[in-house]
C-alpha cells in the first residue's frame, strides 16, 4: 500500500432529538473524520469520538494529534504488520489520544482491506461477520413524559433489554423506574448508567436503595477508578458494576483487584484507542473470564457501528449486551447508505447489509457528506 495522504476533519451531524446524561447533553455529533488515500486513488475512512469527560480529548486536540504525525504514518505504514508495529510502539501516545488514533487506524484498516480485496475481518484473521446482533434500548435523562414516550416506543418495537441514564434527582429517577415497572419491565432487564454521579459508595447505595428497583447492573456509579467503592455497591445489591470511564487501557485491569469479580467491561472502540487494541483487550478479558458489553458513544455514525461489529462478532461467548447502531434513529443523516442500524426488536441482521464480506469495512459512503467532510479539513 502506497499512502498518499491522511486528512482529518470535523464531522458535525444534527441529532433528531437531544440526548442527555449526568456528564453531558448533546444535540449534534462530535466526530473526528479521517480519510486515507493511496496514490492509486483508493480511499479508506475512519471515525473517532473525542469526549472530554471520558478521555480528556477535544476535537481540537484530536485534530492536532493527527496533523502532528501524518508524515510519520505516510512514511512508516505500508501494511498490517507496520500498522501493528506503530500501535505497539506508541502506546503512551495512543493512551493520550485514543479517539484520534481510532479514526486514523480505522481509515488505514479500511484502506488495507480495499487494497488487498478482503474484508477487515479476513485481514485480521477473524471470522467473517455472520448472523444477527441484538441491541439495547438506551434512554437518556429526559423529562418524565419524554421518557415514557421513548420507553413505550421501544417496548412496542419489541426491545427486551434496556439501559437508562440516572440523573441523581430522586424524583426524576423514581419516575423512570415507575414507568419501567408500569410496563412490566423487570429489573433484570434494565441496566442503569450513572456516569460517575456519586462521590462515595454510601451516597450511591442510599440513592439506589430509595429507587427500589434492583438493576441488573450499574454503570460507573462513582469517580472513575474507585474500584473498591464500586465493589461495595455491587455487594450491597448483589449486582454487577459496568466499567466504562474506569477502564480506558488494558493495563488498568491490574488495578481492579477483587473488584474484578463483580465487573463487566464496556468496550467502546473509540475509547479504547482503535480496533487492534480493542481486540487485544478482548483476548485478555476472555482469559480473565470477564464479560463485556460492546458499547458506543452517543452520535456515532455507521462507521464506528461497523467497527464495533468486528468486536462483537469475535466476542459472542462473553458478550452480555451491545449498544449503538442508532443510525438515523438519532442522526439527521448518516455518512453511509444504507446506514447500519437496528430494526425491530433491536436486531441488526448483517445478511441484509452488503458489509459481511465486502472489501475493507464494506461501507458505501454518501458522496455529499464525504465531500463536505473533505472541504472542512
Amino acid at each position: 500500500m502506497n499512502l498518499e495522504s491522511i486528512r482529518a476533519s470535523v464531522l458535525t451531524i444534527p441529532f433528531n432529538v437531544a440526548f442527555k446524561h449526568a456528564s453531558a447533553e448533546r444535540s449534534v455529533s462530535q466526530t473526528l473524520w479521517v480519510e486515507a488515500r493511496t496514490r492509486d486513488g483508493v480511499i479508506g475512512c475512519g471515525e473517532g469520538c473525542p469526549r472530554e469527560y471520558v478521555t480528556a480529548e477535544s476535537l481540537e486536540s484530536a485534530r492536532g494529534f493527527v496533523e502532528a504525525r501524518v508524515d510519520e504514518w505516510l512514511k512508516d505504514v505500508r501494511d498490517l504488520d507496520t500498522l501493528s508495529d506503530w500501535v505497539a510502539g506508541h502506546r503512551d501516545d495512543i493512551d493520550r489520544s485514543p479517539a484520534a488514533w481510532t479514526a486514523v487506524e480505522l481509515a488505514l484498516l479500511d484502506l488495507l482491506g480495499k487494497t488487498e480485496g478482503v474484508s477487515v475481518e479476513a485481514l485480521l484473521g477473524l471470522p467473517e461477520l455472520a448472523g444477527s446482533f441484538r441491541y439495547t434500548a438506551v434512554l437518556g435523562d429526559t423529562s418524565a413524559r419524554q421518557f415514557e414516550l421513548q420507553l413505550a416506543h421501544y417496548v412496542n418495537t419489541g426491545f427486551s433489554d434496556f439501559k437508562i441514564k440516572l440523573s441523581g434527582d430522586r424524583t426524576r429517577d423514581l419516575a423512570k423506574v415507575n414507568a419501567l415497572a408500569a410496563l412490566g419491565i423487570t429489573p433484570q432487564a434494565v441496566r442503569a448508567d450513572a456516569n460517575n454521579l456519586w462521590g462515595d459508595a454510601g451516597a450511591a447505595i442510599g440513592d439506589l436503595k430509595a429507587l427500589g428497583f434492583p438493576f441488573s447492573a450499574v454503570e460507573e456509579p462513582l469517580r472513575a477508578g474507585d474500584y473498591a467503592g464500586m465493589r461495595q455497591i455491587a455487594s450491597a445489591f448483589d449486582t454487577k458494576i459496568i466499567l466504562d470511564e474506569s477502564l480506558l487501557r488494558q493495563d488498568q485491569l491490574a488495578l481492579m483487584g477483587e473488584a474484578a469479580d463483580c465487573c463487566i467491561v464496556n468496550l467502546r472502540v473509540s475509547k479504547m484507542g482503535g480496533l487492534l487494541r480493542s481486540l487485544e483487550l478482548l483476548r485478555e478479558l476472555r482469559q480473565r473470564g470477564l464479560p463485556i458489553i460492546v458499547g458506543a458513544h452517543v452520535g456515532e455514525t455507521s462507521m464506528l457501528t461497523r467497527a464495533a461489529l468486528t468486536v462483537a462478532n469475535s466476542a459472542r461467548d462473553i458478550l452480555v449486551a451491545q449498544e449503538g447502531a442508532f443510525g438515523t434513529h438519532l442522526l439527521a443523516h448518516d455518512v453511509v447508505d444504507p446506514p447500519i442500524m437496528f430494526g425491530a426488536r433491536g436486531v441488526l441482521d448483517v445478511v441484509s447489509l452488503p458489509i459481511s464480506i465486502a472489501a475493507g469495512f464494506g461501507l458505501a459512503y454518501r458522496a455529499a457528506e464525504f465531500e463536505d467532510s473533505r472541504r472542512r479539513q
